[in-house]
C-alpha cells in the first residue's frame, strides 16, 4: 500500500484521503478497492448520517473544471463512484455512477445538511459503455455536473445546484460500498482547469 504523504498524481500535488481506503495504489492513474460500509449521506430518507466513504480531495478554487474518467466493477447495492466536491461533512457533492438494483445510473448527490439524490440510468444516457467520463465546473454560487460516455466531451448536463461562493473548497475522486463488500475502480484520467 502507497503512503498518502506528498501525493502527486495526474500531475497535480496537494491531494490528501478522507477517510483512507485500505487498498489503493497510483499506477495508470488512481486504482481504489472501497472499504465495506462506507458512504457519504446526510439523514433525508434514510435517516442516518454517513461520512465514511473514500475521497483523495484537493483544494479548488472557487472557479474550477475537474473532469475525470473511470472504470469500476459495480457489484452489489449502491457500489458508487466519482468526483466529490467538498467544504465539510454537511456540505458537498459528489457525483459519477451508482450502482441501483442490478443496474448502473449516473447519479449525483447534493449536501446542504440533509442530502438530495438524482438519478439517470447509464444505458439510457450512454448506451453501452466501459467508462464514464464526469466533470464539475464551480463558477460564482453553482456547481455543473455533466457526463460524456467513454472519454468524450461532457456536454450532457446532468445536474446544476447552488454551492456557497467564496468558500475554501477540495474536489477529487471518491469511491463507496456503502451495503457490499467492496469493488474496485481505476480512474485513468484526470484534469483540473482554474
Amino acid at each position: 500500500m502507497q503512503q498518502a504523504e506528498d501525493l502527486t498524481l495526474f500531475e497535480l500535488s496537494g491531494w490528501r484521503w478522507i477517510n483512507e481506503p485500505a487498498n489503493w495504489l497510483t499506477y495508470a492513474g488512481l486504482t481504489v478497492t472501497s472499504d465495506t460500509d462506507t458512504d457519504f449521506w446526510q439523514t433525508t430518507h434514510y435517516g442516518f448520517a454517513r461520512d465514511t466513504g473514500h475521497a483523495l480531495l484537493r483544494p479548488v478554487g472557487a472557479q474550477f473544471r475537474m473532469r475525470a474518467r473511470f472504470f469500476g466493477d459495480y457489484r452489489e447495492q449502491h457500489d458508487q463512484a466519482g468526483l466529490m466536491l467538498r467544504v465539510d461533512a454537511d456540505n458537498w457533492i459528489k457525483t459519477g455512477i451508482e450502482y441501483v438494483d442490478g443496474e448502473q445510473y449516473l447519479s449525483a448527490v447534493v449536501t446542504r445538511e440533509h442530502s438530495d439524490w438524482s438519478v439517470l440510468p447509464l444505458t439510457a444516457a450512454c448506451g453501452e459503455v466501459e467508462s464514464v467520463t464526469v466533470e464539475i465546473e464551480r463558477f460564482e454560487d453553482a456547481v455543473h455536473v455533466r457526463y460524456a460516455a467513454e472519454g468524450g466531451e461532457p456536454v450532457n448536463n446532468l445536474r446544476m445546484a447552488y454551492f456557497p461562493p467564496d468558500v475554501p473548497a477540495q474536489a477529487g475522486p471518491m469511491c463507496a460500498s456503502p451495503d457490499g463488500a467492496g469493488f474496485p475502480v481505476r480512474f485513468s484520467e484526470l484534469t483540473l482547469s482554474e
